[in-house]
């Protein structure tokens, strides 16, 4: 069966992060990709230049429509913008009985802040705890704690279950901001843990990674494999998009991932 993966987030025109790598991501792993807007953006390789969240009541509809005709077998969120749409999609996902992977949108690749400070507190009380997995970087996983951002892996572990204390079932924290040449991330659940390890790609072309993975492992998920396996496959995914990124000629910044490098 192919699963039915819901992507929540926002829009980048340029193709290469939100709702447009989130659909690239999950037809790449064999799901069928459908997409609630939050917002639309005005953004490419080297930065976001404006950015328009879209009305709760028209994202609390589109979700609406799709869960009153279409079975979902997996959520991935991404970009929110704010606490009042943190709140509709919230409301809009009550009782919906399918694995939920939230990729906490903060701050663009760039360094444009995508979601606002006072929304923090709306993510804590309303989506962790409904959450399967949370996919922070740790630059956001700092924001979501309102500390310091990581430097080592005892940190990371630190950090990771300080999360897991927040009400999300399981936390994979990304190690790719730290220094060195590996990039570590670490899965964390109630029962387990479990590095995955991963050399670093030296490349600027990273933009979308997040939503790329956290897109993949949906796809896992929703089509009924175990955590920790859909983390893998979805790390195995991401990496090799990464490594195949020189294959594309986009932008002058940070460039895309290759998406549907497996086809090649």
């Amino acid at each position: 069966m192919i699963p039915n993966i819901l992507s929540i987030a926002g829009s980048d025109p340029s193709g290469g992060a939100g709702i447009q790598a989130d659909i690239k991501s999950i037809s790449a792993n064999g799901g069928y990709a459908m997409a609630a807007i939050t917002a639309l953006t005005a953004q490419n390789t080297r930065g976001v230049q404006a950015a328009q969240l879209l009305d709760t009541g028209i994202i609390a509809d589109q979700i609406a429509a799709i869960r009153e005709d279409i079975r979902i077998d997996a959520v991935k969120i991404g970009m929110l913008g704010n606490a009042a749409i943190v709140g509709a999609v919230a409301d809009a996902l009550a009782g919906l009985d399918a694995p939920i992977v939230l990729d906490p949108v903060m701050v663009a690749k760039g360094g444009d802040r995508l979601l606002a400070s006072d929304a923090v507190d709306a993510l804590h009380r309303l989506l962790l705890p409904v959450a399967t997995l949370i996919t922070p970087n740790l630059p956001e996983a700092a924001d979501l704690l309102g500390c310091a951002e990581a430097h080592d892996v005892d940190e990371m572990i630190e950090q990771a279950e300080q999360l897991l204390g927040l009400g999300a079932q399981a936390v994979l924290l990304k190690g790719g901001h730290l220094g060195g040449d590996a990039s570590p991330d670490l899965l964390i659940w109630q029962d387990g843990r479990e590095w995955l390890h991963g050399a670093r790609i030296d490349t600027l072309r990273t933009h979308g990674t997040g939503c790329t993975l956290s897109s993949a492992i949906a796809v896992h998920l929703g089509a009924g494999l175990p955590l920790l396996n859909a983390v893998q496959r979805g790390k195995e995914y991401i990496t090799g998009a990464i490594a195949a990124a020189h294959l594309l000629d986009v932008g002058r910044g940070h460039g895309p991932t290759h998406h549907f490098y497996r086809r090649q």
